[in-house]
This record gives C-alpha cells, structure tokens and sequence, in this order.
C-alpha cells in the first residue's frame, strides 16, 4: 500500500525595492577571504629587529653597571687635583679635603706609552692609608677595567706597577682614579694625561 505525503509549501512575496534600488543591491554579497598572512610575513623581521636593538641595549647598559661596579668607586669621596699638573714630567698632588694630602707619579724616563710597565708611586700625608688602588679609565671612551693595587713598603708610600692599553686614536685622553682606603671610608682624586699613539 502505497502511502502518500501532502507538503505544504508556502511562496513569498517579495515585496519590491524602494525607488531608485535594484535587486541586486539587497543580494548578498559574498564574505571577503581572510586577510592574508603576507602583512604579517613583512612585520616579522621588524619585529625582529626591533628586539635585536633591544637585546643590545640591555647588554651595554649591563655592562655599564657592572664596569662601573668592578672599579670600586661607588663610596668614594673625590676630591679634585691641583692645577697645573703634568703625569709625563713630574708627580701631581690632591688636597683630601681635611683629611691628608696624597702625591701620585708615574715614574717613566720621557712620556707615558701605551703597552709599557709603567712603574706607580702614591705618597698618603696626614692620614692612616690601608691600601691603595689605581684604576685607569678612558675619559672619552670606555677602554675596559684597567685596576692596579699597589703594595704598601712603610710610611705611607705605596708603590706598583700598571698599563695602559692601545687605542687607533692619535691622542687618546686617558684619567687616573686614585683610591686610598682609609678607616673612615675611601679618598680619592683622578689625574688626567694623554698617550700619543707611537
């Protein structure tokens, strides 16, 4: 027996588009691909870059802190040199505020040169000195820790040896920190000279 199914189908009407409009403005449009991934692609080795440049920067800055905490002259006390004061020809000498007086010299024959042993001699006045350190530092680029503890041989003279290293400037400017450990904490002054390039 053969069973039959009456559908009911319904049609609409579709009523007309205002004035002026068509049909085919109210038919659906398709959706856009997503967007590609080639913008992305392009972004990549900025971002890339961007982190590179960022990486370096943390670097140097970390290394800035770390240099500057190796020399050991973050408690000192600095008080200036005398003027008129030649490390090449003769000693140079700091007033430590009321504290002493200190007399540093580099004891070469002509000028000072880069790669030479060159022999240091600090005379501590007025003042109970434990040790004595010399440290030289480029005052217009960063040339690496260059640290020389002198040995104590009585009266307050202490007496070393040191270098400075080479530089690819004709002149380069270089500082002596000075730093003289006493029981009331660290003394220091910095005397500058200049090393021709040979």
């Amino acid at each position: 027996m053969l069973l039959k199914y009456a559908v009911n189908v319904r049609c609409y009407h579709t009523p007309p588009p205002p004035d002026g409009l068509r049909h085919s403005d109210f038919a659906m449009k398709p959706i856009s691909e997503p967007v590609s991934k080639t913008g992305d692609a392009a972004r990549l080795p900025l971002l890339k870059g961007l982190i590179l440049v960022t990486g370096l920067a943390l670097a140097a800055l970390s290394w800035y802190a770390f240099s500057h905490w190796l020399r050991g002259d973050a408690d000192t006390t600095w008080y200036p040199p005398e003027t008129g004061c030649d490390l090449h020809s003769a000693p140079c000498s700091a007033t430590l505020g009321n504290h002493g007086h200190m007399t540093f010299a580099i004891d070469v024959e002509e000028r000072i040169e880069a790669l030479e042993i060159l022999p240091l001699d600090v005379n501590i006045e007025g003042i109970e000195a434990t040790a004595v350190t010399v440290n030289f530092v480029g005052r217009d680029m960063d040339m690496g820790l260059h640290r020389f503890a002198l040995n104590a041989t009585g009266g307050g003279h202490f007496h070393g040896q040191g270098q400075v290293s080479v530089c690819t400037q004709a002149v380069m400017p270089w500082r002596a920190r000075v730093i003289v450990k006493t029981p009331e904490g660290r003394l220091g002054s910095w005397f500058d000279f200049d090393v021709i390039r040979s």
